[in-house]
């Protein structure tokens, strides 16, 4: 007997909660309607709805139809779960840019063709078609006040004495669960996913179908993402990694997966990644018997970056990984050097210094890689100084045909003191 939808998803870590224990059996009874909602508060989704987009990618591959519901109207308000402040509010025109701009992300996890073809919704299609006196009437009738201070989210915020919780956000339960029976309604949706800090909006929009219709509809919410350092998945120092190649080039988004730890890397595997259990299986066995190779990662790296951007850029990304730090730097395409070299310090020398030539140990002093003149010359001697990933044991005169696409050179301190020099006409 082959495994169950539901048994499948909590093996990999997908599931935190369930609103009724029989959803496994309700899943493997027949086809279910399914949504989760993107808010548009910016313009790309971002590494944390890999989650709960790989969820309704396996909920289509077994069957069953999701629906992408982006938050048109709830984007406007911003939903406070997991926020210990108010959101900046955007305009209804920067909410519908970014909607638009959030679209093409989605066809890259789910179809939207075939039997079970996805729907891309936005919720402002019938929220903004409610008078407010309407809504408080028809729908906040039905939410004590003492029900919404009940739920986690609220609560939480409720105990920050300094923000504590406008109305705005305040609202924004009745409208998630007001969603959920309008898809029941038009779509006979009956499951929502997502984030387990989502789980006060799902119930509120459970208990609001079972009070008006009478009939039942359920939850799934998956964990909090943490690393095996306690810190939250998909955020740097630099910030947080977005799906969009425009603002997280894929070179980095390839990188942030092949540096993953270890005790991460498996099971990463099991949520990003289409590979069968068996080869999941063999690269978990690696990290333990030869963790030096880092196979699994590099595996990770790869598919993830192929799910989220496409096999070609995933290629790009492994070659310009392979040849950026070789003596082959020059194979490497301007986009992908600056996207691999932006965070490097860098310093700006004019051009007309390199018609005599300027000796390298000049460079190490004014590109800040060594202090002084005695300084560089003594890492020259000792080997400790790379042009262009070259080793350079003596105090080379820089000329033009040293520079990376007529302007850069990179120079390389030890093994990973990266230093990048701009050569200008200034």
């Amino acid at each position: 007997m082959s495994e169950s939808t539901l048994a499948t998803l909590s093996r990999k870590g997908y599931v935190a909660q369930a609103s009724d224990p029989g959803l496994g059996d309700i899943l493997a009874k027949g086809r279910l309607v399914c949504y989760c909602g993107f808010d548009p508060t910016a313009k790309s989704l971002h590494l944390g709805h890999l989650v709960p987009l790989m969820i309704l990618a396996r909920l289509q591959r077994a069957g069953h139809v999701p629906i992408v519901l982006v938050g048109g109207a709830t984007g406007m308000i911003g939903d406070p779960s997991g926020k210990t402040k108010e959101r900046q509010l955007l305009s209804r025109s920067a909410v519908a840019a970014n909607v638009e701009s959030m679209r093409k992300q989605f066809q890259r996890f789910l179809s939207f063709e075939g039997e079970n073809a996805a729907l891309l919704l936005d919720n402002d299609d019938w929220i903004s078609k409610w008078s407010y006196t309407d809504w408080l009437r028809e729908i906040g009738k039905h939410f004590s006040v003492s029900y919404m201070l009940g739920k986690e989210s609220v609560r939480r915020r409720m105990d920050e004495r300094d923000q504590g919780i406008s109305y705005t956000e305040f609202s924004y339960m009745l409208i998630q669960a007001y969603d959920f029976l309008h898809l029941s309604d038009k779509h006979a949706c009956s499951l929502q996913v997502g984030g387990d800090d989502q789980w006060g909006n799902i119930t509120a929009g459970i208990e609001l179908v079972r009070r008006l219709r009478a009939k039942p509809v359920y939850g799934l919410t998956s964990p909090l993402m943490l690393n095996a350092a306690g810190q939250k998945f998909g955020k740097t120092e630099e910030g947080v990694l977005w799906l969009d190649p425009g603002m997280t080039s894929p070179y980095k988004f390839y990188q942030y997966f092949i540096n993953v730890d270890d005790r991460d890397a498996p099971r990463y595997l099991d949520l990003f990644t289409w590979l069968p259990d068996a080869e999941i299986a063999a690269l978990a066995e690696t990290v333990k018997t030869n963790p030096e190779a880092r196979a699994a990662q590099t595996a990770l790296a790869y598919e993830v970056t192929k799910l989220v951007h496409g096999a070609k850029a995933a290629d790009e990304a492994v070659h310009a990984t392979k040849v950026a730090f070789s003596e082959d730097i020059r194979a490497v395409s301007l986009d992908a050097f600056e996207a691999i070299f932006s965070d490097i310090p860098s310093a700006s020398l004019p051009m007309s210094a390199l018609e005599p030539g300027i000796p390298l140990a000049k460079v190490l002093v004014s590109a800040g890689v060594a202090p002084s003149n005695n300084e560089a010359r003594r890492l020259l001697a000792g080997k400790g100084i790379y042009l262009n990933n070259r080793q350079i044991a003596d105090n080379h005169l820089v000329r033009r045909e040293d520079l990376l696409f007529d302007r850069l050179i990179l120079v390389r301190r030890g093994k990973k003191d990266n230093y990048l020099v701009r050569f200008t006409e200034k």
